[in-house]
């Protein structure tokens, strides 16, 4: 039945996932699902080395210095929750949010600057070439100093690759805390932590890790210490009611999901490490914009430089709600599509796509193909024939 549709939401979810994944998750589910860290008997000593080895190919991937330290959660919202909230900010702290940031990012600081004397400003963007305005950023960080600055590596509604490495140089100059959010990058593009100067790095299993839902995480690069948010047993020095004071322990309680690991684990081994990935999805990508920018009707939401856009494309066509659009691609012609705000408040006013209810999105993965866009370019002419 799958087989039958065109998956088109990979931003949301990479779908269908590696065959290795698969087989490794039924493999570890059926012979070794224990608890890591938490026996001395052998069992448990393979689900500890599959969880360490895991979490070494996450720093791997991120060229992440020796010192930095991966820490696993649920998923990256919880990741970011347990950043966000944790990080300590002295009064009058200035918080800086790109555009382009997810809810992940958005509702967490909203919640943290409730009951708080916290300064919240948004990235400038240019609204003709949806992009970060650099000079501007510079600006403002000269007048009001970046505390902590949140940042989106690659947006989920545009695929705008957002200057982070830029941005990150000019607030650590003000000695900003960085967080750099790679649920949309991880995998894809390259992540060089001893270039890019991020304080700590969440990750998402389930998107372009190519993994399974239930596993997530962060890369604590420098050590900043973080005020715990979610407490209870981690398997060791269990009479003591505080969390161990070090990184990963202290941010790392309950029981890890070993199955998920041991997917997220076989997905890490297959990445493409050559950016032959890339290549595709960026060709994909470029063929989709190609195509539907000669669609009469259709209005499209990417930067203007092509060279920073990758996997989705957002767009919406003439006098439809982007709703719409969706059902139609999805009852009649079997594409699967995602529609609406994407959990992205901010960059919906740029978009000016209000009147529409948002965006039509297109996500591509690397099991997409040129027939998949071509079938999805005749469908949307279609629809603005109707």
């Amino acid at each position: 039945m799958v087989s039958e549709y065109i998956y088109l939401d990979n931003a949301a979810t990479t779908f269908p996932k590696p065959e290795e994944v698969y087989v490794a998750m039924d493999n570890l589910n059926r012979t070794g699902a224990v608890n890591a860290g938490r026996g001395s008997y052998k069992l448990a000593q393979i689900a500890s080395e599959l969880l360490y080895d895991t979490k070494n190919k996450i720093a791997n991937l991120c060229n992440a210095p020796n010192a930095a330290k991966v820490i696993f959660t649920p998923s990256i919202t919880i990741a970011l929750n347990q950043i966000l909230q944790g990080i300590q900010l002295k009064d009058g702290a200035n918080i800086y949010l790109s555009p382009y940031e997810h809810n992940a990012v958005a509702r967490t600081i909203e919640l943290i600057t409730e009951e708080s004397t916290y300064n919240v400003y948004e990235l400038p963007m240019d609204d003709n070439t949806y992009e970060i305005n650099l000079d501007k950023t510079q600006s403002m960080f000269a007048i009001h100093e970046p505390s902590l600055v949140c940042c989106t590596h690659i947006s989920n509604v545009t695929g705008y690759i957002l200057p982070v490495e830029t941005i990150f140089d000019m607030s650590k100059k003000y000695n900003s805390i960085n967080v750099l959010d790679t649920a949309q990058s991880a995998g894809l593009i390259s992540i060089d932590l001893n270039v890019i100067k991020a304080d700590f790095v969440a990750f998402a299993g389930h998107k372009t890790l190519y993994g399974p839902f239930g596993i997530g995480g962060f890369i604590d690069v420098n050590g900043i210490e973080l005020r715990e948010v979610i407490v209870g047993g981690t398997g060791s020095d269990s009479l003591n009611l505080y969390m161990p004071e070090n990184s990963p322990e202290k941010y790392e309680s309950s029981s890890q999901n070993i199955v998920a690991i041991a997917g997220l684990n076989a997905a890490l081994d297959l990445l493409d490490k050559n950016g032959v990935h890339y290549k595709k999805e960026k060709e994909l990508t470029d063929y989709l914009v190609d195509n539907l920018s000669n669609v009469e009707g259709v209005k499209l939401y990417i930067p203007s430089d092509r060279e920073k856009h990758v996997s989705i494309v957002s767009f919406n066509v003439d006098g439809y709600k982007a709703d719409d659009v969706g059902n139609i691609l999805d009852e009649e012609f079997n594409i699967e599509v995602r529609t609406g705000y994407h959990c992205a408040p901010f960059i919906h006013k740029h978009l000016n796509d209000i009147d529409s209810l948002g965006t039509v999105r297109v996500g591509i993965g690397i099991f997409n193909s040129k027939e998949d866009i071509d079938k999805l370019v005749e469908c949307i002419t279609e629809i603005t024939e109707y």
